[in-house]
């Protein structure tokens, strides 16, 4: 009986070794330890024996099941190990979630993108002004009937919540002699209650460029090539008269209806035209209050909102969605 525990021994030991992963261990298991493996065979063997043989075998046997099955756990918990760590090329990896710009950031991008490919630098400057930068200047006396196309936050009496990137320009202009080719992007805010078309905090791009024989005509350039790059090639567009105290003269751009392609729908009010920013040559006494001679320079000037843009790009009739955090909105984007 010794020599046939020593070789089944011997024969466990090498099945164990060659086992390559967790089902062949199994098998090793079913065949050696299983209802009818050769251990459990030779406690069958050992019933016609003596009472001390059978106590003398019955505890090899037994120690020999006992090691058999440590070694099959323990082997079996190193294949799992393995398998936690193992690293198969040809499966395809796990993409982690990524994020979007949210569509004003991007419209916000592709504005600026758009000015400094033309030669534009990127100017800021303080959220909080005078009221010389924010009106003064631009050539808005304090009693200039203008002033009431801006609904401003007064913080007191000669400051305030910006109301547009203007003042920035002007700051600039006082520093630097022309040429001045510049971009003011940033906040502004406004007493505006927060409805569909009207937000207290918006977002503003204005451009500026003042030099010697600046023409309306280098200005309508830019704006055909700006409405190709935001809304594509094929959309049409239009300057009209319009006034605003800091440029002479002025006017508005719209372009055809993105949603009907300028045959008249509600989106437009059947006009076939969107209201997109406002523009002009930069009016002589605001060069005169930065101290820059209007004989000798020019300039044109043009300001749009981002939000604005991004509801005439994306089709939006509610400028609170911007600001509404549904991602069932932003994922569109």
């Amino acid at each position: 009986m010794q020599e046939k525990l020593n070789k089944l021994e011997k024969e466990i030991q090498r099945s164990l070794a060659e086992a390559s992963d967790a089902a062949t261990l199994e098998a090793v298991r079913i065949k050696y330890l299983g209802r009818k493996g050769a251990i459990n065979m030779l406690f069958k063997e050992i019933a016609q024996m003596s009472i001390e043989e059978k106590k003398t075998c019955g505890e090899a046997i037994n120690k020999l099941k006992n090691d058999t099955v440590s070694e099959l756990n323990l082997r079996l918990e190193r294949f799992k190990d393995k398998s936690k760590g193992r690293f198969e090329l040809l499966l395809p990896g796990k993409m982690p979630p990524v994020g979007h710009f949210h569509p004003l950031s991007k419209v916000f991008n592709e504005i600026v993108m758009f000015f400094k490919s033309h030669g534009f630098t990127v100017e800021t400057g303080p959220e909080i002004e005078y009221d010389w930068y924010n009106f003064g200047a631009l050539n808005m006396a304090k009693d200039h009937p203008a002033r009431d196309m801006f609904s401003s936050f007064f913080i007191k009496e000669d400051l305030l919540l910006r109301s547009h990137t203007s003042p920035v320009q002007i700051r600039v202009m006082e520093n630097q002699k022309p040429p001045v080719k510049i971009i003011c992007p940033g906040r502004c805010y406004r007493y505006d209650a927060f409805d569909a078309s009207h937000s207290p905090v918006f977002h503003q791009v204005e451009a500026l460029y003042v030099d010697k024989g600046v023409s309306l005509g280098e200005l309508k350039w830019l704006l055909s090539e700006f409405v190709k790059y935001i809304f594509g090639p094929k959309t049409k567009y239009q300057l009209r008269p319009s006034f605003f105290p800091f440029t002479e003269p002025s006017g508005e751009l719209a372009i055809s209806c993105m949603v009907c392609g300028g045959e008249g729908c509600s989106v437009c009010s059947n006009s076939g035209w969107l209201e997109l920013l406002g523009c002009g040559m930069v009016h002589p006494n605001v060069l005169k209050n930065v101290k820059i001679s209007p004989k000798k320079y020019s300039g044109y000037a043009l300001g749009m909102g981002v939000e604005r843009v991004a509801m005439v790009k994306y089709i939006i009739d509610d400028i609170r969605v911007f600001y509404n955090n549904d991602i069932r909105f932003l994922e569109q984007f």
